[in-house]
């Protein structure tokens, strides 16, 4: 092990929550000392002053000050903090991880619900500790734009230590990694402890797919990780529209491909509008390529959280155009996404009453198919079963409604 001397990690102030900020100062000689200054600390002082001398003996520390600023903060995230100082000071491959919860075990699959995807800071605890409550249908741990560059480091703890023991009631537990090749450090941290997803920001070609695919194989297979990591590209940028066929077929393990909206029309050089015929072009070229894939397609996020009327507009014109989801990036805005979505009421009486004439004609023989005095063709009740699987999903409707 090689040595330096002082070093901190996390958050302080008066407007922090559920987070702390921790100082480490190594000595050559002496005992431990911690200082904590917590409102909790009579009922928390001696646990976190005894777990946070556990981590410490665990990477071998035993002369150092310590001093903690403790605003709330629960077990996982002092552990994120202390290792992120730790490993500032010394240099080793150890790793500090908690209990790995029950809940966090989940295994999604390839065709899972993903209308609602709710963005979270992943250095920002307090945003975390509730996400789940909100039931959205995935909550991204964002190590990307929401982390300052210089907070990266520290935040890959903490969304490993989150991926461990924060449970997140049942919701697709995913994570947006850096910009490649950037983001090829983020992957030991998420990979071994069970992230459903991840998200690939600024992709531009398959070749990212492919080496980040290969990445994360080779950290299961040392892992010994069974459980499927699902990739969903996220295209940023006019090389990446161009290039999307050639992303779309470059790996089995993507469910789904989005659109960013913000950087794609800076890279056009245009402004966004509410209106979005600058990005029309490269939204409908997504939505057919997924549709061609079998894969979803996501469209990018909208950024006025007040605004819930322009949210619920441009909700139903993105649907209009066949997407199949929004990334969210407040709590807001779930329900409304989620809502409009959904097939409607009327979309979905009129679905099974289609089904119900296609499966009537099958088991007559009949090869026409009609509904008073309309023919239905193949396309149309191809349709309408996508429409009833969708109602399923959303929960508007019984899995055993032909029953």
């Amino acid at each position: 092990m090689e040595m330096t001397n002082e070093f901190c990690a996390g958050n302080k102030g008066e407007k922090i929550r559920s987070d702390c900020f921790v100082s480490l100062e190594l000595k050559e000689e002496g005992v431990i000392e911690i200082g904590l200054s917590s409102k909790v600390e009579s009922n928390y002082g001696k646990h976190i002053r005894l777990l946070c001398l556990e981590i410490l003996d665990y990477f071998k520390i035993r002369h150092a000050i310590l001093n903690i600023e403790d605003s709330g903060a629960l077990d996982f995230v002092i552990a994120a903090r202390l290792e992120a100082v730790i490993k500032q000071a010394i240099i080793t491959d150890k790793e500090f991880l908690l209990k790995f919860i029950p809940e966090n075990e989940l295994v999604t699959t390839k065709n899972r619900h993903r209308v609602t995807r709710l963005y979270l800071p992943g250095n920002t605890p307090s945003l975390m500790l509730n996400s789940g409550i909100h039931k959205p249908d995935g909550v991204i741990l964002d190590l990307e734009d929401a982390v300052a560059f210089s907070k990266k480091q520290e935040a890959r703890f903490l969304v490993r230590n989150a991926l461990r023991s924060l449970n997140f009631l049942g919701v697709e537990r995913m994570v947006r990694i850096n910009q490649f090749p950037e983001g090829l450090k983020d992957l030991p941290y998420i990979i071994p402890h069970n992230v459903n997803l991840v998200l690939i920001p600024k992709c531009e070609d398959e070749v990212q797919i492919k080496t980040i695919s290969s990445h994360i194989d080779k950290i299961q297979k040392k892992s010994e990780s069974i459980n499927p990591v699902w990739l969903m590209p996220i295209i940023e940028s006019a090389k990446g529209i161009l290039n999307i066929i050639e992303i779309a077929k470059s790996s089995d393990m993507i469910v789904a491909i989005a659109i960013g909206l913000e950087d794609y029309t800076a890279d056009l050089g245009v402004k966004r509008t509410p209106l979005g015929l600058e990005s029309l072009f490269a939204r409908t070229k997504i939505v057919t390529t997924c549709k061609a894939f079998g894969i979803q397609p996501i469209d990018s996020v909208f950024s006025d959280v007040e605004n819930l009327e322009g949210l619920k507009e441009n909700v139903l014109a993105s649907k209009s155009i066949g997407f199949e989801g929004m990334g969210c990036i407040h709590p807001r805005q779930i329900e409304i996404i989620s809502k409009h979505f959904a097939p409607t009421d009327d979309e979905i009486e009129e679905a099974k009453t289609i089904v119900f004439a296609y499966n009537d004609a099958i088991k007559n023989g009949l090869g026409v198919i009609s509904l008073g005095t309309k023919m239905i063709d193949a396309p149309v009740v191809e349709k309408s079963k996508n429409i009833i699987k969708q109602a399923i999903s959303s929960q508007r409707l019984d899995e055993n409604w032909t029953d």
